[in-house]
């Protein structure tokens, strides 16, 4: 075996049988679900809890129609009392809070003077929903006033839905933009997530090595370059094992538990389905129709392929930085002045991707940011599924690979050098000597 595939099994087996990332492997995805579980738990809970509130009417423009009872929350009608009777009987009893509609001469000064009293701070979706029923009564009787029928005006409205094709006659659907989007915004996702954290590992693995001196009887018979090269392959093996292990228990975990909870739900609810909620299911039955339907018209096995290609060009392009700045200090503290300058381009790649891809993904910014090496791994792959001509692409991996090659290149020169280096914190200026050195 190559010197190169010692060096990439030693760092692979050495990444897997450490204790941290066996345990971080199988705990990480049940903290997920577990955190997902719990939000649901908690939500389902507090959403069962029951509100009572107390309504006072004094402007004799709502009746008990406009309240009435839902699931979790109960009115009750204390409009026969005066504001002060009311309220302290509120107080007294237990009340999640009154509502208080005074007397006005105008619809448009009632709507600007009903107040709620509670406690403590209301949820903003009770609030909201309060006022979604007082601004449909009040447009009622606007509408009344003014002679106009609600009958008519509603028979006057229309739901617009534009049917989108490309110039070759295939239909498309404003579905289908969404789900490139998210596809794309994954993509990115996990790669800058992936840069960061195993991108760190291999400079924390060569600071160990450096401080332990090991690292110079290593390079006694291994050259940095070798040496480096073998850290970054070793290090992406093993990440990308953790990562197929955790979509592989998260799959499984989330299919388990989205059946059990499907069940539930069906059977705490399948007496209380009317014909609008029927409605709703066949519509959400043909919406899954519809998105299987726009996933098969995804360049998928480009978008594989472009994901493998840019994922591990990116992952190798920032992972020789961070092995570079590893070399280069004795400890993890001094890598904070170096580790804003590696991280400004994955950032900026986001930033550009979610502000600039999802409006216009083939205009000149999205476009550019994909072509520039230290940020079209992350643009481009948010491009690829809203469709990209082959020569960008092209020119994009091509680029890619050339930086790949020259940051090996300039990142070694630093290693060779700064791997041996020891008590001194390195400045910029320092690290432009390294790379000027012959020896």
């Amino acid at each position: 075996m190559s010197k190169l595939g010692i060096i990439i099994q030693r760092e692979f087996v050495a990444k897997v049988r450490n204790k941290s990332f066996i345990v971080m492997t199988f705990l990480s995805p049940l903290l997920m679900v577990g955190i997902g579980f719990l939000v649901f738990f908690l939500s389902k809970k507090n959403d069962e809890k029951v509100k009572n509130i107390v309504y006072v009417d004094h402007s004799g423009v709502f009746s008990k129609d406009d309240f009435k009872d839902r699931k979790t929350v109960k009115y009750e009608d204390y409009s026969s009392m005066s504001f002060e009777e009311a309220k302290k009987k509120v107080e007294e009893g237990k009340f999640y809070g009154m509502l208080y509609i005074p007397k006005q001469d105008s619809l448009e000064l009632l709507a600007s003077s009903i107040e709620f009293y509670s406690g403590s701070s209301p949820s903003m979706t009770t609030i909201e929903s309060l006022e979604r029923k007082i601004e449909s009564r009040l447009r009622k009787n606007k509408l009344n006033k003014l002679g106009i029928d609600l009958n008519d005006l509603k028979s006057s409205e229309f739901k617009t839905n534009i049917k989108l094709n490309n110039y070759s006659g295939e239909k498309s659907s404003k579905m289908s933009s969404w789900i490139k989007i998210g596809t794309g915004a994954i993509s990115g996702y996990l790669l800058m997530m992936f840069v960061i954290i195993y991108g760190t590992s291999v400079m924390r693995s060569v600071i160990e090595e450096k401080t332990s001196r090991i690292i110079e009887v290593i390079v006694s018979s291994v050259k940095p370059f070798q040496l480096m090269l073998g850290k970054i392959i070793g290090n992406a093996s093993a990440g990308l094992l953790q990562f197929l292990i955790w979509g592989i228990i998260i799959l499984v975990l989330g299919t388990v538990a989205s059946s059990v909870f499907g069940v539930d739900l069906v059977e705490a609810n399948s007496s209380q389905i009317n014909a609008e909620q029927l409605e709703a299911i066949k519509q959400s039955v043909s919406g899954e129709e519809q998105l299987f339907r726009e996933l098969q018209k995804l360049p998928i096995f480009l978008m594989f392929v472009l994901f493998i290609f840019y994922f591990l060009g990116g992952y190798f392009l920032y992972s020789s930085v961070f092995a570079a700045v590893g070399a280069a200090v004795d400890n993890e503290t001094d890598t904070q002045q170096f580790m804003l300058p590696i991280m400004l381009p994955l950032i900026l790649g986001v930033y550009v991707g979610f502000a600039t891809v999802i409006n216009d993904p083939h205009g000149p910014i999205s476009t550019i940011f994909s072509i520039i090496p230290l940020t079209s791994p992350i643009v481009m792959l948010m491009r690829v599924p809203f469709g990209v001509p082959w020569y960008e692409i092209a020119i994009s991996m091509a680029l890619l690979l050339i930086t790949f090659v020259f940051m090996v290149w300039f990142a070694a020169k630093i290693y060779r050098v700064g791997i041996l280096m020891y008590g001194k914190k390195p400045t910029y200026k320092d690290l432009y000597k390294w790379l000027k050195y012959k020896g």
